[in-house]
């Protein structure tokens, strides 16, 4: 049950990563687009920002869409772990903040997140701090 649950978590989050990529690149390709379709008008100005403000539109979304790649091949890579809790559960794998995911709230810590790293070395029974709250982990898988 437990990895079948920690499986879950990753292809929630691989399938979370695939739709913010397959949206990063439509809105690239809906900014080139845009700086393609601007039409040269009497005020040349106004043309060339059009243009401009595609590009950098472009160049945004290519930057977002790199490093959603990176986070991609990261979590590919990465022996991920989970930390149970009464409530609360923490995917240490890929940084994508606080989700519900079924009936329990699981945060999603990139591996090198400052409260990640605290949380190496914990074992069952232990106690931890997370938001001025004292929780026992009760499982790690």
């Amino acid at each position: 049950m437990d990895l079948a649950y920690k499986a879950s978590l990753k292809r929630w989050a691989l399938d979370h990563l695939s739709q913010r990529i397959a949206t990063t690149t439509e809105a690239m390709r809906d900014a080139q687009d845009a700086a393609n379709s601007e039409e040269k008008s009497s005020a040349g100005d106004k043309y060339e920002t059009g243009r401009a403000m595609g590009h950098l539109q472009k160049e945004m979304h290519a930057r977002q869409l790199a490093e959603l790649v990176r986070e991609l091949a990261a979590l590919h890579a990465v022996n991920e772990v989970v930390l149970r809790t009464g409530n609360l559960d923490f995917f240490i794998g890929i940084g994508l903040g606080k989700q519900t995911i079924g009936d329990r709230t699981v945060i999603f810590l990139s591996p090198h997140a400052p409260l990640a790293l605290s949380l190496q070395g914990k074992k069952a029974g232990d106690t931890i701090v997370f938001q001025r709250e004292s929780l026992t982990i009760s499982e790690i898988f």
